[in-house]
């Protein structure tokens, strides 16, 4: 009872799938991801042994089609499932039972499969299909996987409605001495609107890695990287006190001092620990940390 995207990113070699249910913890059952190997999309009535079985095959070097195939061989329930898989070449293969409720379909097409079942109308999965082929490649995986969720929901999307979402990318293997790129992984387990849910999740997704990208600058000592990554992470999420004092923190280092003091005492007034712990940073943890000291104390003496 679920639509659902599987894909490939062609330029980065991220695997993911994205899926909606009117249903609790859709994430725990459909979305099977092995890096550098493939996505697999379980549902209607799904065997989550699927998931698995089909991620062997194809490391073994099956394509789709003959791992669906080979599920499916033996299964009395094969008639009610509903499968999509991707592997690591971009070669996509959905199955559709004919005891899956109406409206039921999938689509194909290089890098991707959409699936889904009991929709409010055929167009569900084309609408997915069009609004993927048709995105900027540019943009992440993840982004681009939700937008098709979107679609489908904006055609009408499970006749039961809204419950539960998941958005599972996970990039290729790293290779030895490459920066590690963190996966997306998010769960949104009972909620009347998951999908929007799930993509504040992204954005705010986005802005911590911004912020681990800066902690691991400053760690090495790539000081202006940090500021850059601290930044970014502020403006993904204007409303998070942590990443806003992080984000003032970096605005005082650079030079933009009321800027970030204004940043940083917004921060403490929306979470008063943050005061305890600007009193604990050192300079080689936050430069200028002393600067913002001296700044917030004269205005508060002010």
């Amino acid at each position: 009872m679920t639509y659902s995207i599987v894909a490939r990113d062609t330029e980065t070699g991220e695997l993911g799938v994205g899926v909606q249910s009117h249903w609790f913890g859709v994430g725990s059952v459909v979305p099977h991801v092995r890096a550098g190997v493939g996505a697999v999309a379980t549902q209607s009535v799904p065997d989550p042994a699927h998931g698995q079985r089909i991620l062997d095959a194809l490391a073994e070097g099956a394509t789709p089609d003959a791992a669906i195939d080979a599920v499916l061989n033996g299964d009395e329930g094969g008639g009610f499932r509903q499968l999509g898989v991707v592997d690591a070449q971009g070669r996509a293969a959905s199955y559709t039972g004919p005891g899956c409720m109406a409206e039921a379909g999938h689509k194909t097409g290089t890098d991707f499969a959409v699936q889904a079942n009991i929709m409010a109308s055929a167009d569900v999965w084309p609408a997915m299909a069009e609004t993927f082929t048709g995105s900027d490649a540019a943009l992440p995986l993840a982004e681009r996987m939700l937008a098709a969720m979107e679609a489908a929901e904006a055609a009408g999307g499970d006749i039961r409605g809204q419950q539960s979402a998941a958005l599972v990318v996970l990039p290729p293997p790293a290779a030895p001495g490459a920066p590690p790129v963190l996966p997306v992984d998010l769960r949104v387990e009972d909620h009347p609107e998951p999908l929007a849910e799930l993509r504040r999740l992204l954005v705010l997704h986005r802005a911590y890695a911004a912020a681990t990208a800066g902690d691991e600058a400053m760690a090495e000592g790539r000081l202006d990287d940090m500021v850059r990554h601290y930044e970014e992470a502020g403006r993904l999420a204007p409303d998070n006190p942590e990443l806003l004092f992080w984000a003032g923190m970096a605005a005082s280092y650079t030079g933009d001092r009321d800027r970030g003091l204004d940043l940083v005492e917004r921060a403490i007034a929306d979470s008063p620990g943050l005061r305890t712990l600007l009193e604990r940073l050192t300079a080689d943890v936050a430069p200028g940390a002393e600067s913002v000291r001296q700044g917030l104390e004269s205005r508060y003496n002010s």
